[in-house]
């Protein structure tokens, strides 16, 4: 029999100073069985820095040709595409071909080494390339219950994160810019 996933819920009051968005966000995310809860925050806060009224979280790891997150224009076409995790040079390539915006996001332990083994090849592709700092993004992480209130503000390269189990910080760099 095969593993279910695990659902959380989540509301988010939203201030993005960044791009001037504010909103509350009602966020209802399935927790793949193979998915890890660092991960699983992380398209979180994906979700979170580009969130707009169209984007979506899609199957994810449920359906390896879909990206984590995604927006799509009425007639279908992708607008956005965003990954989380360290994807490989076919996958990145598809994703440039595929939409007009592509934007990833690793965050953990191994991304270091994952961008030096690839950055060469990867400025070829027109996406750009973000990197979550990972001890605090893995703190929220151990934090989190099924269903909680998150206040989530971001300004500059940061993100605090005000839970019922604590305030974080999580800082990300981009490793490679498109615009």
């Amino acid at each position: 029999m095969a593993l279910k996933p695990t659902i959380y819920k989540f509301r988010i009051s939203l201030s993005n100073t960044n791009s001037d968005y504010y909103d509350s966000l009602q966020c209802t995310i399935a927790l793949h069985p193979s998915e890890t809860t660092t991960r699983m925050m992380a398209r979180v806060l994906a979700f979170c820095l580009n969130a707009k009224p169209e984007l979506e979280f899609t199957k994810g790891l449920s359906n390896i040709e879909e990206p984590d997150l995604w927006h799509k224009a009425l007639d279908g076409t992708i607008e956005h595409w965003i990954e989380v995790g360290e994807p490989s040079l076919d996958r990145v390539k598809k994703a440039t071909r595929l939409a007009k915006r592509v934007d990833i996001y690793a965050f953990n332990s191994k991304s270091n080494v994952w961008w030096s083994q690839s950055q060469n090849k990867m400025s070829s592709f027109p996406a750009n390339i973000h990197c979550f700092e990972n001890d605090n993004l893995e703190a929220l992480a151990a934090n989190i219950d099924r269903g909680m209130d998150l206040s989530v503000m971001i300004t500059g390269n940061s993100l605090f994160v005000d839970g019922n189990n604590g305030s974080y910080e999580i800082t990300w760099q981009t490793l490679q810019s498109n615009d």
